[in-house]
């Protein structure tokens, strides 16, 4: 993997190549969407017109944010810190893992979201072995209890664990697994459908200890795991659904070339293959071949400027600003910019503000944006 920037413990945010650990998504270079991928869908906001600036304002200061929820019927924002606390936006601490999660780049609290009822909050970390624990507690706004784990994976390595939990628009839970570790994929997880590395997973987590979906694509195959959505990931830090469309937009780290955004259409039945690790972004790797391998609908080269790791975020569906919606906004953690591009032509991408080391973004009940980064700082997104 690709050394991290110095100071650092990152959370899977920065992409990586060779042996060197580093935190975060990894990259692959995004381009406009090739024969036979699926076009995005697109609103009739979609348009490149009138595109500016953002403005940032400060609004929290947190010990290395990484990941951004809100719940059902509470106005506050909820913010987990790769070393281990879940906070809200008033400074309250809603649960402390500090004495159990493990520390290093890619490790540590990384991913939380909550159940659309708002009755359960669920985190994603790595504990002191460095494997991966998706816990589950109730939660009545005040008190989190009744712990329990939902599901847990081995870390063979310990980067590239991905980290990110959300609710899709079918109420059921996605999950990010990384390909764990190593460089190059060197157990070739992303493309083993036998193991829950480099895939994205769907499940409903309350059952015993969850249940999976009758309809996820490879439910009931032999020798596929049933809870695998999508495969052929390296390092999937974030990804998020379009409110309005349902689409899925995936930020996947890259190996030493490329940072790619792959994207979902809310249609799809699950299945794609993103290519890791026979492709990089467009690009075979090691001489890698398939068939039926969905491309990237974004890509750009690391390295380049400072490149490093793709930060994948919401396509904008809040009010504060018209010319932002219909845009999906990306970044990169190292080089700090941020991007909006037109969900419907993502490759018509245009830089409207910076962030210095960008972590993630959030977004609220309303459709308004945050962004997080890994040195304290919350920002909403507003008109500039």
């Amino acid at each position: 993997m690709r050394p991290l920037m110095a100071v650092l413990l990152l959370v899977a945010l920065t992409a990586c190549s060779g042996e060197a650990a580093s935190p975060g998504p990894s990259a692959e270079t995004a381009r406009p969407t090739s024969t036979g991928t699926p076009t995005p869908s697109a609103t009739a906001s979609d348009t490149p017109a009138e595109r500016g600036r953002l403005r940032f304002a400060k609004i929290g200061e947190f010990d290395k944010p990484v990941a951004f929820a809100v719940r059902e019927g509470d106005d506050r924002l909820y913010v987990a810190e790769q070393s281990g606390r879940l906070r809200t936006s008033t400074g309250d601490t809603v649960i402390d893992l500090s004495g159990e999660v493990s520390s290093g780049n890619e490790q540590g609290l990384l991913g939380v979201a909550f159940h659309p009822s708002g009755r359960w909050v669920y985190l994603d970390w790595t504990d002191a072995q460095g494997d991966t624990h998706v816990t589950e507690w109730a939660y009545d706004g005040s008190k989190a209890t009744a712990r329990r784990d939902v599901l847990t994976q081995e870390q063979p390595f310990a980067n590239h664990n991905g980290g990110q939990l959300a609710f899709g628009p079918d109420g059921h839970l996605y999950i990010a697994l990384g390909d764990g570790g190593g460089a190059g994929d060197p157990l070739g997880n992303g493309q083993k459908l036998g193991t829950l590395l480099g895939k994205i997973l769907r499940i409903d987590p309350r059952g015993d200890p969850y249940t999976i979906p009758k309809d996820n694509p490879f439910a009931g195959r032999k020798g596929a795991k049933g809870e695998i959505w999508a495969y052929g990931l390296r390092n999937p830090w974030r990804f998020a659904f379009d409110r309005e469309t349902g689409d899925l937009w995936i930020g996947d780290v890259g190996q030493n070339e490329w940072e790619e955004v792959d994207h979902q259409p809310a249609g799809s039945k699950g299945g794609e293959n993103y290519g890791w690790s026979l492709r990089e972004g467009k690009e075979r790797f090691h001489g890698g071949k398939g068939d039926d391998l969905t491309q990237p609908v974004i890509v750009y080269p690391l390295g380049e400027d400072g490149n490093c790791s793709v930060i994948a975020g919401p396509v904008y569906r809040g009010k504060k600003i018209p010319w932002l919606r219909g845009h999906f906004l990306y970044g990169d953690f190292c080089a700090g910019w941020i991007k909006a591009a037109p969900a419907g032509t993502p490759g018509e991408a245009a830089e409207v503000g910076e962030v210095e080391q960008l972590s993630s973004f959030g977004e609220g009940h309303d459709g308004e944006v945050y962004a997080l980064s890994l040195q304290g700082p919350l920002y909403r997104i507003d008109p500039a």
